[in-house]
């Protein structure tokens, strides 16, 4: 089995708060941002829409991205996600179902 890495970015509602972070259960914990058990900061901010996200192979590949877009200007991140994700959709129920 591959493992798999992922670098994502939540955010509160289109163009709000935003948090940028990485892990190796992207389901996992995008559900426990949601449930209010992760990072206080995304507690605080209601940061609980997944709007955007890439898989990586290595973790070190994934932590040197995250890195990257921690270090990009704010309005860098916006233009990542409205590429890829023009309407800031939470595309959480798009990765939770096993079926899709």
């Amino acid at each position: 089995m591959i493992k798999r890495f992922y670098v994502y970015i939540l955010a509160s509602m289109p163009r709000g708060a935003i948090y940028v972070g990485v892990t190796n259960d992207l389901v996992r914990r995008v559900w426990q941002h949601k449930e209010g058990q992760a990072d206080s900061f995304t507690r605080r901010y209601w940061i609980k829409r997944l709007v955007y996200f890439e898989e990586h192979t290595t973790a070190a590949n994934a932590i040197e991205r995250e890195k990257q877009l921690k270090r990009w200007r704010r309005a860098w991140k916006d233009e990542l996600i409205e590429f890829a994700n023009p309407e800031w959709r939470d595309l959480y129920n798009d990765i939770a179902r096993p079926w899709s």
